[in-house]
């Protein structure tokens, strides 16, 4: 790290890691100061305008050097990230959220950030086929183009990573604990995968252990940077129902996956339906409903807004991308290669192009026109 890049981090370190100061006092501090040096570059007096104690002030002004000093050691590490809210690549859907974490640490491809995202949860012991379902629509939504979002955990959060991964698609865990550990330990070979395809997650400090009381706050992060949920399992009183809480909170779509009425692993899911989760069956009823929130996230108006008098009023790319297309069945990579624009943004483009109707994905990660 170069001397500013540390300095930055230093900032927002003792900003986040002062004692009294969480996201919604810091979030208030930001809106009046508008950079953490600033902040710290206050008085006491000043800084008790804003209810801030003398004991908080005191730990703001004068953080500890040691932790910072071991958290910059281990951000200087390689893929090792600091992400905070006023960074560009920050999920813009989760600024959007009650009490958004205003720094993230990270491990692997800071590029999934940019990505649209989309939350897989349910049971810790699930069904064999629960896990096949969870494992089935994660590889057919990575092939949508979403990466998909998840907690880590035993049970639908590790079968929603695999099936990403399966599908070469990129996948987020987002962990209740720091990075410097994975939990449950069982889950270290598929967490050094994750790096390589995508990101692992957390708002806590790199030795943080997994403490209870750290995941129903790691769950508002999973569905609020995601475009919307996807319930597979769940008991009736279920960590994965909070997650689908905190989703309709956050304004997110809820979708559930119906099961036996004799499976008390349906109970959970039913229960969300009842409530106004949709009901899903294939991946076609989560891509219909995700098209608005995706294009607001995209920061661009429908494209069907935009083509209405036929396909030569489309933007010039996704005109490219479809001409590029023709009419034959035909890959990402070849695409990419056809129009010389990058993965990620074919992969996003794809995306809208689909939830928009006017492509089909197929089998093995290709699509073609449907008109």
């Amino acid at each position: 790290m170069d001397v500013d890049a540390t300095q930055n981090y230093t900032d927002w370190l003792s900003l986040t890691q002062a004692t009294g100061i969480g996201p919604a006092i810091c979030n208030k501090l930001l809106i009046e100061f508008k950079t953490p040096k600033a902040i710290l570059s206050s008085n006491h007096n000043t800084l008790r305008q804003f209810g801030l104690s003398d004991d908080t002030i005191n730990s703001l002004l004068e953080p500890d050097p040691e932790q910072i000093g071991i958290t910059l050691e281990w951000l200087n590490q390689t893929n090792h990230h600091l992400i905070t809210y006023l960074d560009d690549d920050y999920p813009k859907l989760l600024k959007t959220i009650h009490s958004p974490p205003m720094v993230l640490f990270a491990i692997g491809q800071r590029s999934a950030l940019a990505f649209l995202h989309f939350a897989i949860v349910g049971s810790r012991n699930p069904t064999a086929g629960g896990k096949r379902l969870a494992e089935d629509f994660a590889s057919e939504l990575s092939r949508s183009g979403l990466t998909i979002c998840s907690g880590l955990a035993l049970g639908i959060d590790y079968h929603s990573h695999l099936g990403a991964l399966n599908a070469n698609g990129s996948t987020i865990a987002v962990l209740g604990n720091g990075l410097n550990s994975i939990y449950p330990a069982r889950h270290k070979y598929i967490a050094q995968q994750i790096i390589k395809n995508g990101l692992l997650l957390s708002e806590y400090l790199p030795n943080t252990k997994p403490n209870p009381g750290n995941f129903p706050r790691r769950n508002r992060i999973i569905s609020g940077m995601s475009l919307g949920v996807l319930v597979v399992e769940a008991a009736k009183r279920s960590g994965s129902l909070i997650t689908a809480n905190n989703a309709l909170e956050q304004g997110r779509d809820v979708f559930a996956i119906p099961g036996s009425i004799h499976n008390p692993l349906a109970r959970g899911t039913h229960s969300l339906i009842k409530q106004g989760a949709k009901l899903v069956e294939t991946i076609d009823d989560i891509l219909e409903e995700l098209a608005p929130l995706a294009n607001v996230v995209l920061n661009r108006p429908s494209i069907l807004e935009v083509s209405q008098n036929g396909f030569s009023d489309l933007e010039p790319e996704y005109k490219l991308l479809l001409d590029s297309m023709g009419y034959e069945i035909v890959s990402v990579d070849r695409l990419v290669e056809l129009t010389g624009l990058t993965a990620d943004v074919v992969s996003s483009m794809l995306l809208i192009l689909e939830l928009e109707g006017m492509i089909e994905a197929q089998h093995g990660g290709k699509y073609c026109r449907c008109t």
